[in-house]
């Protein structure tokens, strides 16, 4: 059917409510945008269901939930799912506790029980429920750190993490079979809940989601010394960490929390940022404002749903408050949860191992190697992290120690399989607290760890193209580079061009061809000289190309230096293909 016809029955179709279609008879005269909402469906992408709240099947709302809701439910019953339940939390987004109810009752109306959370939750809590109660799959609504505007549906399963083969394929050929919207089943509350297929859930999970994190401190000395001395300045950026993030610190000892009063509260509007993510500068405007009333350590914001966390430390020789990104933050907290847990246990795990995303810093292989454990590379997606450990764990060989990715997600323990920014924060504060007791920073320990494995930098351009011409461009510009793969990048040899879409890895001096060992997904990398490297994909979540790259440095300023050059022959590369 063609957008304009789909148009038009959602207009008369008496299924949609009076909002929705007077929502769309304000569009009538705006033929783009109803092509825009009516062209496709909203698909899975590496993080679920995304896309702008409003009308129209390409638009995030209660028929769209819905739909999807019973395409899952369909799949929980072929596999014979519907006893275990489902899991569903929610963030601070516009319509997030309407979509969740929606998801709720739907999976009620097809048998399968809904366990909801009486308020907005963190993603990793979500994760860490679904395992806790059982729960064949989990929900969580939620879009992370996008716009406003933004809302989104992310999937979990029985392991905890977000979807991955056969169940994602599996779960969106469910969706895509349900085609009559008023087909889709659901429920009043009252009813569900009197057939015993709602239950809300709160407390309880919390407070065994906070045992689980305290579990994983290494140094309780260190933080009884230093939490009457550590400041700490806090962000949940409007979002879900405000209560978890300040509850676990307080419950272990730390004094001085200082909480952005500005951002504390949740609020879907995001009021005093463009867009809630702690990458950008502007989320630590305030933070840093107060940190310098209050002479902080270091500054923290957690984004919306509380799965990644921005980080700023103090420089106690200038009194400058240093960025580390999610490769710095990531490599310092893996180097001391590895080397504190060797040092406390007097050895590591024989079959220890850390994993990260082939877009991560190549600090990471350094680090595992230094320690002598197992290091994977995994495709973009924490759901690819966790399902290492699910292998660890079904095959009984294999220890997981660390895990992160670059976009400042990590997690500490394996109660989530997801990332988890409330452990985050209190594993780097615990840090903060072990390396003041040393007289060091949490700067100067990450300038220790450059002096003893390279000066690595890592960076990331993105660029947007919007609607389906910016679709069209982006598959153009990764064919033209699948078919000619680059051999010089900046000052950079390319030694191998690795095609994760084709499964190859070509080797540019001998031809050889190998596979990836990963999963298909369109993506381009490209190993260069001297530990640098490139690579290239589309963003699962947004309407971008992104370009993430890396260099090894022998100086903060020469990193600095090769980093930038290297990011402008990049983009070099991509502008001649605009």
């Amino acid at each position: 059917m063609d957008y304009k016809k789909l148009y038009e029955e959602w207009l008369s179709n008496p299924y949609f409510d009076e909002e929705t279609k007077k929502e769309l008879e304000a569009i009538k005269d705006d033929e783009n945008e109803i092509k825009e909402r009516f062209y496709k469906e909203l698909e899975f992408g590496t993080a679920g269901l995304r896309g702008v709240i409003g009308a129209g099947i390409n638009r995030m709302n209660i028929y769209t939930v819905r739909k999807t809701t019973q395409g899952l439910a369909n799949y929980i019953a072929a596999v014979n799912g519907q006893a275990k339940g489902v899991a569903i939390a929610h963030d601070s987004r516009r319509m997030s506790p309407e979509f969740a109810k929606e998801a709720a009752l739907c999976l009620a109306a097809n048998g399968v029980k809904a366990y909801i959370f009486d308020s907005l939750r963190p993603t990793p809590e979500l994760s860490f429920a679904v395992r806790k109660l059982g729960c064949i799959a989990g929900i969580n609504i939620t879009a992370s750190h996008n716009p406003p505007e933004y809302n989104g549906y992310k999937v979990y399963w029985e392991d905890g993490a977000q979807i991955t083969p056969p169940h994602d394929t599996g779960i969106m050929d469910e969706v895509k079979k349900v085609t009559d919207f008023a087909a889709v089943k659901t429920m009043d509350e009252d009813s569900a809940k009197a057939a015993g297929l709602y239950q809300v859930i709160g407390q309880e999970v919390d407070d065994a989601y906070m045992e689980e994190l305290k579990s994983q401190v290494i140094h309780m000395d260190a933080i009884k010394a230093m939490a009457k001395e550590l400041k700490i300045v806090y962000s949940p950026l409007h979002g879900t960490g405000n209560i978890p993030a300040r509850r676990v610190l307080k419950e272990l000892g730390f004094e001085n929390v200082y909480v952005v009063k500005e951002q504390e509260l949740p609020d879907g509007e995001f009021p005093t940022v463009s867009y809630p993510n702690p990458e950008a500068d502007e989320a630590f405007d305030l933070g840093l404002k107060l940190a310098k009333e209050v002479d902080a350590d270091l500054v923290l914001a957690t984004d919306p749903d509380a799965d990644r966390l921005g980080v700023r430390v103090k420089d106690s020789k200038t009194g400058e408050y240093h960025t580390l990104t999610g490769n710095m933050s990531g490599c310092l907290l893996a180097d001391y949860e590895i080397g504190q847990r060797k040092e406390m246990n007097k050895g590591l795990p024989e079959d220890g191992a850390m994993v990260s995303t082939i877009v991560t810093t190549n600090m990471a292989g350094a680090i595992a190697r230094h320690y002598g454990i197992r290091f994977i590379e995994v495709l973009t997606g924490f759901k690819y992290i966790g399902q290492q450990i699910l292998g660890f764990e079904t095959s009984g060989k294999g220890t997981y120690l660390f895990g992160f990715e670059e976009s400042y997600g990590c997690l500490i323990g394996t109660h989530a399989r997801d990332k988890d920014a409330i452990v985050a924060t209190m594993a780097l504060c615990e840090a903060a607290a072990y390396y003041k007791t040393k007289n060091m920073t949490l700067w100067d320990a990450m300038i220790a760890m450059y002096d003893k494995y390279g000066y690595y930098k890592d960076d990331i351009q993105s660029i947007t193209l919007k609607g389906i011409e910016g679709l069209e461009k982006i598959q153009t510009i990764l064919e033209n580079l699948r078919k000619n793969p680059p051999s010089v990048i900046g000052d950079y040899q390319v030694t191998s061009a690795r095609d994760y879409k084709a499964d190859t890895v070509i080797n540019m001096e001998t031809k050889e061809v190998k596979a990836t060992g990963l999963p298909s997904s369109n993506v381009l990398y490209y190993d260069l000289t001297d530990d640098a490297w490139v690579c290239v994909r589309p963003s699962g979540t947004e309407p971008k190309i992104k370009l993430y790259y890396g260099i090894k440095g022998i100086s903060l300023a020469d990193a600095d230096e090769k980093s930038a050059a290297l990011g402008q022959a990049v983009k070099e590369l991509i502008d001649k293909m605009m």
